[in-house]
């Protein structure tokens, strides 16, 4: 088992169904502790649902007591409403997140599937691939709002474990942000 030195909550958020996952980042690697969805009942009218929703990110904070809450950003489409429900329960996450002191990040579904799988066009399928192939376990395709969930735990982890000067490098700033400064001082202030 891993030296836990923190764990990420990652989620996909929904109002019907809720991808969560929680991962432990040690000084071994990654292993995933829990995943699951949390399905709604659409009959519940939605301000009940997004309460549930706000009690089930809170129980999992108490359970698990992670450091971090990574979320997928909502995916635009075509039908407005269905994006007005996703970000209502994506902001009810969030603030159940930072009421507890949790760091929030968010990622939009394309830098995750690049972050997995390299691709950021590739299929749900070869990322939960990877997935599995990175943590070391194999499973059957859960339903994809969990493997998502778990997708965007990883991505986070690579995101921020990651060497600033990779970063910055990759963006088109050679030397990092000590270079750019001394190269544009009339830029800051």
């Amino acid at each position: 088992m891993l030296n836990p030195s923190r764990i990420i909550l990652g989620v996909d958020p929904g109002t019907v169904v809720m991808g969560y996952a929680l991962l432990e980042v040690g000084t071994s690697g990654m292993c995933m502790r829990s995943m699951d969805v949390y399905r709604l009942d659409t009959r519940v009218e939605m301000f009940e649902r997004l309460r549930s929703i706000q009690a089930l990110i809170h129980q999992l904070i108490v359970d698990y007591d992670p450091m971090e809450l990574a979320i997928e950003a909502p995916f635009f489409g075509k039908n407005v409403q269905s994006m007005l429900k996703l970000g209502r329960s994506q902001g009810v996450v969030i603030g159940a997140a930072l009421a507890k002191g949790l760091s929030v990040s968010e990622y939009s579904p394309r830098s995750i599937k690049q972050s997995i799988t390299g691709n950021g066009n590739a299929s749900k399928e070869r990322v939960w691939y990877m997935l599995q192939h990175t943590l070391g376990f194999r499973a059957e395709l859960p339903r994809l709002d969990a493997s998502d969930a778990l997708a965007v735990a990883v991505c986070h982890h690579y995101a921020k474990s990651a060497p600033v000067m990779k970063r910055t490098k990759k963006a088109g700033v050679k030397g990092g942000w000590e270079a750019f400064i001394r190269q544009n001082p009339g830029r800051l202030g």
